[in-house]
């Protein structure tokens, strides 16, 4: 019997009930989406039940545009599934994904009450050719390679499109290949792949088993796609490689390997997918999406006007007033203005603008249209916490005869400004910077995670309160309140360490007794010296309750060459875990801790971004943490990170090793300010005590992002 309304009722209420735990990410999407108006074209490639572009169980050669993000909400009983795909470079396509299993509960009903189980799942596809004339796209990919492996496969695909149908044929392997329909090829070349034996990680999970790969049964899977004459709707057909035999769910009935769907574009950013799969069932699934390439600053300020009215001498010179202009229409705030009859030089820090070249250009017109005539030089000095980081030199003749009307034949050959190491100008000061100023601003605060035992969705809102104070030039006061809302972290039964994680130290399961115990809370109260030692040479010297849950002292110094890509850095802390009773009272339990990191942007390869760290964690455990990120033309970074020590995945326990995934996303896309700050999504599976770094409030690699090699973000 077909159970399309009992079923209809079940995933209506199911989406109803799980739209409000993804609301960040997906309020995110829509609001970037109703930017944009309704597309007519064609659909093209969507996303699969599993997440990833695919058919509907099955999954394509087929790759989204590059910078596609789409969140994905399935039901097909009785599985939901949640996933986030990201298209990170035009071959390489990820997607992290939650299923709910509706048939079976989480764990013991005293711990995880009636929460129904959620497995955790990353899969990746990579694309090995181009499709042309005479060749398809293929592509090669492994679906739940990070998790306990109940839906773990490997699969190669082609595709080839004929008009508006597009076919697909693939060979896959584990989940994918239940039906068994075909002996696997590489039984051929050695007994050992006729069987797929093992999981992923034993009890911890989290882990990935490589001597699975391309194992145990094997069936061959495709179907085909049809864009009908109306755009907004593309029909799917599919032979399913799975039978659905010994399912972690329970037993499921298949009446057929055939199933058929469709995907409708109710928006320009949402798509809407209704199907029947295996006979008998009733699929659909809504699809949240957005191209993080595409984004563009909600703010467009007018640009300056080049209108040169130019003082007739220096002491006539509107110095204040053009501090006031550099501060509000180009960002370079509290400057601090040196003067003599050839060059002017402005010291500040540039606060608005995320494309470098914007703010200059700006300064550049505010400086020509005032100067005193006899000034042919501008410099701006660009600072960070009162750190030196470049210098742009600007010929004002060029700047004139960049403003110059064009003359017809006539080619204008501007010279470009210059970027240098600076040099701190000590005199002809005729516009000082104000000293001894305080900054106070608030901000709001979520922090979420996802997949708990206790609750699937758990949260934290609040406010930050942070207060700074610079004096004396090198030195920042710098505080953080914390107000807590709302939370439901009374959820959490684990009040001391996990039974499965209590072979070290207790560095950051204790989370619930800091939240719980204090509703306002000193996050942050310290104080930090900045220098520059030296050309390309910074340091940063800190002491004070430095995160939440640790107080000390430490330094981090780094070497950064100007135009370049690729810097190191050192960080040496000693701290003592802070008294989650009394604000101010320090535990028995210290350590000390440091990283040697390397950052470097990686060869043949768009905007990606890398990062080594070897060193000591806050557990005492050694190791390393790999972080590799991509950043997109709207300045959003996606990245991934993972910290593998000296410690077992027993002795971790439930995750085997730290591992999660974030986005950086800059204010202005959603903000009509210009802004340079960003706010951080991220995705940690589980908090466990090893690989666990210290909070510090500032990195030296972040502040000086200015000495890397300029690349234009708005393409």
């Amino acid at each position: 019997m077909i159970k399309a309304n009992r079923h209809t009722n079940f995933v209506l209420n199911n989406i109803r009930n799980t739209v409000p735990q993804l609301s960040p990410l997906m309020g995110l999407l829509i609001s970037f989406g109703a930017c944009a108006g309704n597309t007519a074209d064609p659909i093209g490639p969507s996303q699969s039940d599993f997440g990833g572009v695919g058919l509907m169980q099955m999954p394509t050669a087929r790759m989204a545009k590059e910078g596609e993000l789409s969140l994905n909400l399935m039901d097909n009983d009785p599985y939901r599934r949640y996933s986030i795909s990201l298209q990170v470079l035009p071959w390489l396509e990820t997607t992290v994904r939650y299923t709910d299993t509706t048939t079976r509960l989480y764990g013991a009903a005293d711990f995880s009450g009636d929460q129904t189980h959620k497995d955790k799942g990353v899969d990746v596809k990579f694309r090995l050719l181009k499709e042309n004339y005479y060749q398809p796209e293929l592509s090669l990919g492994f679906r739940d390679v990070a998790g306990t492996g109940l839906f773990d496969g490997e699969f190669v695909v082609a595709n080839k499109q004929f008009g508006p149908l597009d076919f697909s044929l693939g060979l896959g392997w584990g989940y994918l290949a239940k039906g068994s329909n075909i002996t696997n090829p590489f039984c051929r070349v050695k007994d050992s792949f006729c069987s797929r034996v093992g999981g992923y990680g034993g009890s911890t999970g989290g882990q990935t088993n490589f001597k699975r790969f391309f194992h145990g049964e094997s069936s061959i899977f495709g179907g085909l796609e049809y864009q009908t004459p109306w755009p907004s709707l593309r029909l799917k057909f599919e032979y399913d490689g799975n039978d659905y035999r010994n399912e972690f769910a329970g037993t499921i009935a298949q009446r057929s390997p055939i199933n058929v769907g469709a995907v409708y574009r109710v928006a320009d950013f949402i798509d809407a997918q209704l199907s029947y799969q295996r006979g008998n069932t009733l699929m659909f699934g809504l699809i949240f999406r957005n191209n993080l390439n595409s984004l563009r600053p909600m703010s467009n300020p007018a640009s300056e006007i080049y209108q040169p009215s130019p003082a007739t001498n220096l002491v006539d010179a509107p110095w204040e007033k053009m501090a006031e202009q550099l501060n509000h229409s180009a960002g370079w705030e509290n400057a601090e203005i040196h003067a003599d009859e050839q060059s002017l030089t402005v010291v500040a820090e540039q606060t608005k603008y995320r494309n470098p070249n914007e703010a200059i250009d700006r300064a550049a017109i505010i400086l020509a249209n005032s100067a005193p005539a006899s000034i042919q030089q501008f410099n701006l000095i660009e600072t960070k916490q009162g750190m030196p980081l470049e210098k742009t030199v600007i010929d004002r003749n060029q700047l004139a005869l960049q403003h110059q009307e064009p003359v017809l034949g006539v080619a204008n050959v501007v010279a470009e400004p210059i970027t240098i190491e600076p040099v701190m100008p000590l005199e002809n000061i005729v516009r000082p910077a104000k000293d001894n100023w305080i900054n106070y601003y608030v901000n709001p605060l979520l922090v979420q995670s996802i997949g708990g035992p206790e609750a699937f969705y758990m949260y934290q809102v609040g406010l930050n309160g942070v207060v700074e104070a610079k004096f004396a030039q090198h030195y920042l006061l710098s505080g953080m309140l914390y107000l807590n809302l709302a939370d439901n972290y009374d959820q959490f039964n684990y009040t001391e360490q996990p039974p499965d994680g209590n072979y070290l130290p207790p560095v950051r399961t204790l989370i619930r007794k800091y939240v719980n115990e204090r509703p306002v809370r000193i996050n942050n109260l310290q104080l930090t010296r900045f220098d520059q030692l030296a050309d390309g040479w910074y340091s940063q010297l800190y002491g004070g309750y430095l995160e939440m849950m640790f107080a000390g002292v430490g330094g981090e110094v780094m070497y950064r060459p100007l135009n370049t890509n690729w810097a190191l850095g050192f960080d040496l802390n000693w701290v003592r875990q802070r008294d989650w009773e009394n604000q101010f009272g320090l535990l028995d339990y210290s350590v000390t801790t440091g990283n040697l990191s390397a950052y470097t942007k990686l060869p043949y390869v768009d905007n990606v971004w890398a990062k080594l760290s070897v060193g000591r964690y806050l557990a005492k455990d050694i190791g390393g943490t790999i972080d590799v990120s991509k950043e997109f033309d709207s300045g959003i970074r996606a990245g991934f990170f993972a910290t593998k020590t000296n410690v077992s995945a027993e002795q971790y326990g439930e995750g085997g090793f730290t591992k999660g995934f974030y986005l950086s996303i800059p204010f202005d896309l959603f903000s009509v300010r210009s802004s340079r700050q960003k706010a951080s999504i991220s995705w940690v599976a589980l908090t466990r005590d090893g690989g666990q770094p210290l909070g510090r409030k500032f990195n030296l690699h972040s502040l000086t992002e200015s000495r890397g090699e300029v690349d234009s973000i708005f393409k």
